[in-house]
């Protein structure tokens, strides 16, 4: 018995899931590996992720992966008598979620003052875009709205193109794991509280950490973060890139010393360990930024499979 609870962490914890699309049922799907028993709950006519299932199909795969392990009902909000199940359902459960627009479940009367009332332990979950406060609040917002806003399109793709958009769904998978966590966390405050809170995750505010090195960029220079293509985005530590081969490309990026020796040995050319234009990742000696010290171009080609050998065979590539 202890060893299916520690197996499964959040076994007694009951989820009402109004998740929708991709933020909200990934943040609940985290729940549910962890143990926790959430009813997925959906309008009549389905939630917009279900929606966009092909012609006699009742699901897409990107709603049946976000949504295993889940109980699906429906419920009218807008009616009186689903209100009044929702209330019941909610005198025994530990969380509710949602990503709905600010102020949607507020609008229908079962907003979080009104569900505290009812449940004063409940943990009343909200994803939104840009918060539910502040003069952002009202914007509309999906993954690449947020994308754009945030400054991730304008560091992503080539310096002579055009803002480019990540190609995952980036924005809605962080919002739903920073959702999962505060979700987490409020429940092991509860444990000391005994009472419930709001857990408000903003996706944009979920974003911005992972331009932290755009950010040094412009500490660095004084100067906005360039589009850098497949280099390091603070354009600070080379060998970072992603380099054509005979047969396809290889994506390399050296972070210690001891990652450029295990390079060098790889491409047969030890005799560079000691050349000063490569003396550290970190120095602008070794940097892939236009104008700076040269570093040697190569053409890699990938050992024979029937030699055994694992590392490629590598030769300076002479300029044209």
């Amino acid at each position: 018995m202890q060893q299916g609870r520690t197996n499964r962490p959040l076994s007694d914890v009951t989820v009402i899931d109004f998740g929708q699309i991709f933020q909200g049922p990934y943040a609940s799907l985290l729940l549910a590996k962890a143990g926790a028993f959430v009813i997925k709950i959906e309008p009549l006519h389905g939630e917009p992720g279900r929606r966009r299932a092909e012609p006699g199909k009742s699901a897409t795969l990107p709603f049946a992966m976000l949504n295993q392990n889940k109980h699906a009902v429906t419920l009218n909000l807008k009616h009186e008598r689903g209100r009044e199940l929702l209330f019941r359902m909610v005198e025994r459960a530990d969380v509710l979620l949602e990503n709905f627009s600010p102020g949607t479940m507020d609008g229908l009367g079962v907003g979080w003052s009104r569900l505290r009332e009812i449940n004063p332990r409940l943990i009343y979950a909200t994803g939104t875009g840009f918060g539910i406060s502040g003069p952002d609040r009202d914007n509309l917002a999906m993954d690449m709205t947020i994308q754009a806003a945030s400054g991730i399109m304008s560091v992503t793709g080539f310096p002579d193109g055009p803002p480019v958009k990540a190609g995952p769904t980036l924005v809605d998978f962080m919002g739903g794991i920073h959702l999962y966590a505060g979700i987490v966390t409020a429940l092991y405050d509860r444990d000391r509280s005994g009472t419930g809170r709001l857990v408000e995750v903003a996706m944009q505010e979920t974003v911005w950490p992972t331009l932290a090195a755009s950010y040094d960029y412009y500490y660095r220079t004084g100067k906005v973060p360039p589009r850098t293509g497949n280099r390091q985005s603070g354009l600070n530590s080379a060998p970072y890139n992603v380099f054509a081969t005979a047969d396809g490309h290889v994506a390399i990026h050296v972070v210690t010393e001891a990652h450029f020796q295990n390079l060098l040995k790889a491409m047969g050319r030890e005799d560079l360990a000691d050349d000063p234009r490569f003396a550290t990742t970190s120095r602008p000696t070794r940097s892939s930024r236009p104008g700076r010290a040269p570093s040697p171009r190569w053409r890699c080609l990938r050992a024979p499979r029937n030699t055994g050998s694992r590392a490629p065979r590598c030769a300076p590539r002479r300029r044209s």
